[in-house]
């Protein structure tokens, strides 16, 4: 993926010129990330900013996260900072491959890159945000799961509720939750795993329940904006005034984020639906929702 995500770097120029690399040592580990502040951010000396974790998937980089994911566009337009982290040996800690518990501390980076980041810029603490694609979506839900009293809603693409994290998720705080997954997804099953993960859809029932909503209405709708992509989107939600749960289905789609540029022709990743955008998707889902 890095040489095909290499090929669009110069034409996604004009939305990197405002990411900065930062550094910051958590547990003797020298760990980095990339922000991007929105055009509009220096334009604004009196204004806060929502904040959104971007994370990479497994094996990804920060910088291929930024790429692929175009997130940096969707700010300008939403006027709202990004943060890319990088995570150690490209991975989160999410209770695969290593413990849950006595592994990376990659929760307690999170808490610390946050903090500086409200040192350094102008940071909205009630609209902090997090997604993730893959291990990086898996990961974005432990957050919701370990700081619900800091996170006021997350998004995952391609990544459901990992069984660590319902084993040892006993914070109480609702926090907003937002599953994109594929159902020809072939990295990451929409069906599940039984050691591993559960399938999107005991997942968005699994978020509804620990928000108090199984009982709420189920919306549903149904997109197919590009009747010549192959996949057709359902989006299904269970909401109160305060929290949603939504699950974004994308039927025939694979392991990919929506709407990004389809440069994983090649790769065994699956469809990428032109019928939604995921970028727009979160945001709409995020901005009503507020710690």
């Amino acid at each position: 993926m890095k040489i095909l995500i290499a090929l669009i770097a110069l034409s996604c120029a004009c939305t990197t010129a405002l990411a900065q690399v930062g550094k910051l040592v958590h547990k003797e580990e020298k760990r980095k990330y990339i922000v991007y502040t929105p055009a509009s951010y220096h334009s604004e000396p009196q204004q806060s900013y929502p904040v959104v974790f971007n994370f990479h998937g497994g094996g990804m980089s920060m910088t291929e996260q930024m790429l692929y994911s175009q997130m940096n566009r969707t700010a300008d337009r939403h006027r709202f900072i990004v943060v890319y982290p990088q995570g150690i040996k490209q991975d989160w800690n999410v209770g695969f491959d290593m413990p849950y518990l006595e592994g990376t501390d990659d929760v307690g980076f999170t808490q610390a890159l946050l903090a500086k980041l409200k040192q350094d810029y102008r940071i909205d603490g009630s609209r902090v945000y997090a997604t993730g694609l893959s291990r990086g979506g898996f990961f974005a839900l432990r957050l919701a799961a370990d700081l619900p009293e800091v996170f006021a809603a997350v998004a995952s693409v391609g990544g459901p509720t990992p069984k660590p994290l319902v084993q040892h998720h006993t914070k109480a705080g609702k926090v907003g939750v937002m599953l994109i997954h594929g159902t020809a997804d072939q990295v990451v099953a929409y069906g599940g795993k039984p050691a591993g993960y559960l399938s999107a859809e005991d997942s968005q029932r699994y978020w509804a329940e620990r928000n108090g909503l199984a009982s709420a209405p189920a919306r549903s709708r149904t997109i197919d904006a590009d009747k010549g992509d192959g996949t057709d989107v359902t989006y299904l939600e269970q909401a109160d005034v305060e929290r949603g749960v939504a699950l974004v289905t994308v039927k025939d789609g694979g392991h990919t984020w929506p709407g990004a540029d389809p440069f994983n022709i090649g790769l065994p990743i699956g469809k990428t639906t032109r019928d939604v955008d995921a970028n727009e998707l979160m945001w709409q889902f995020f901005s009503r929702h507020r710690r």
